[in-house]
């Protein structure tokens, strides 16, 4: 019988998958990854990695009777995921820590570890699809049957040795169907709410979050029009990312919207919704997952953040590793930090970190 470690949260979502891992004849270990000390902090709903968490999931694996054990990755999890997310509030970039704790824990030491162990399959209760294509001789990330779900932009850093061994089973189900996998089974998460993007912030206030880390208060600086007019005071530039409007303090008979922050003048440049498009976007580090680096321009969709619903146009690979897109329509509040992830389609071409 074939092995599959189970990378399992605490929430129905991984322990269904569990439990279809199983289904699919299996013999499955679960995992609960301890990723910081959630004591620390003002743990409320929508967290992970609690002491609570750590019981659902043994509580699950009780139920389908598999073993369950927890790995400490904390030290990985300040050093991969809340050390760089720091760096890169104070640099003006805006990250997704969600996409470098997959690239570097569940896909890279969680991997390594089930290697080491002998499984053969890695499950995780995301939304997507994996697939191999025989045409091409590649595996292929699709997002999942559940668009409202899709959890496709946040796994572009797979590799193809990643993907020949992961399993995602999730993909293939609505959510609703998941919750009645997990009720009808007698999951005592089957109804427990999903956690929130950014795990280790349950109270959604990253600012207070960097500033207890700095020991102290981001120092203020000047909001500024695009010729350097200016504005008014902002309060640190942590607390402001490109494209937000609310929370500014200007008074203007039209509303000002963030358009680019400059940490090394402490500046924070403030102009009209207009000034906010773009129709050009450049990502660094990418990752071609479902098809080799194409030698001309690809027509496809570009999402520059998970929320956004996408637009069509022309990307192509620079000559110095960038990836570039050509929107045929303009975007909105194009954040450097975040991810640029390219589809044709259901399928993931690929994605990177957005830089301009």
């Amino acid at each position: 019988m074939k092995k599959a470690l189970i990378a399992m949260s605490g929430g129905v979502d991984s322990s269904a998958a569990a439990y279809l891992m199983k289904e699919k004849g299996y013999d499955c270990c679960g995992v609960t990854m301890k990723l910081y000390d959630s004591m620390a902090l003002a743990c409320g709903e929508g967290t992970c990695c609690s002491t609570e968490d750590i019981e659902d999931a043994r509580s699950v694996c009780g139920k389908l009777g598999i073993i369950h054990e927890t790995v400490d990755f904390m030290a990985d999890f300040e050093e991969c995921v809340i050390i760089p997310f720091i760096e890169d509030y104070e640099n003006a970039r805006t990250p997704n820590p969600c996409i470098e704790c997959n690239r570097k824990l569940k896909f890279g030491r969680l991997f390594e570890l089930a290697k080491k162990r002998g499984f053969e399959k890695v499950a995780t209760g995301h939304y997507a699809r994996v697939s191999y294509d025989e045409k091409s001789g590649r595996w292929q990330l699709k997002k999942a049957l559940d668009k409202f779900k899709d959890q496709s932009y946040v796994l572009y850093t797979l590799t193809q040795e990643e993907l020949s061994f992961l399993e995602l089973p999730n993909g293939e189900y609505t959510k609703d169907s998941i919750r009645e996998v997990a009720e009808n089974r007698g999951f005592v998460n089957a109804r427990k709410k999903d956690s929130q993007d950014i795990c280790f912030i349950p109270d959604g206030d990253y600012a207070r979050f960097l500033e207890e880390r700095r020991g102290g208060p981001y120092p203020e600086g000047k909001f500024v029009d695009a010729n350097g007019n200016v504005l008014g005071k902002h309060k640190g530039i942590i607390h402001y990312t490109v494209g937000q409007r609310k929370g500014l303090g200007i008074s203007s008979t039209e509303p000002y919207y963030v358009i680019q922050i400059n940490p090394k003048t402490n500046e924070v440049v403030l102009g009209r919704k207009a000034e906010l498009q773009k129709t050009k976007v450049r990502a660094t580090n990418f990752n071609w997952v479902s098809i080799c680096s194409p030698d001309k321009e690809v027509r496809c969709l570009g999402k520059i953040r998970y929320s956004h619903k996408g637009e069509t146009g022309y990307a192509k690979a620079l000559d110095d590793g960038t990836v570039e897109m050509n929107f045929d329509n303009p975007v909105y509040g194009v954040s450097p930090g975040q991810a640029l992830v390219l589809y044709e389609g259901d399928l993931v071409l690929g994605g990177g970190t957005i830089i301009i």
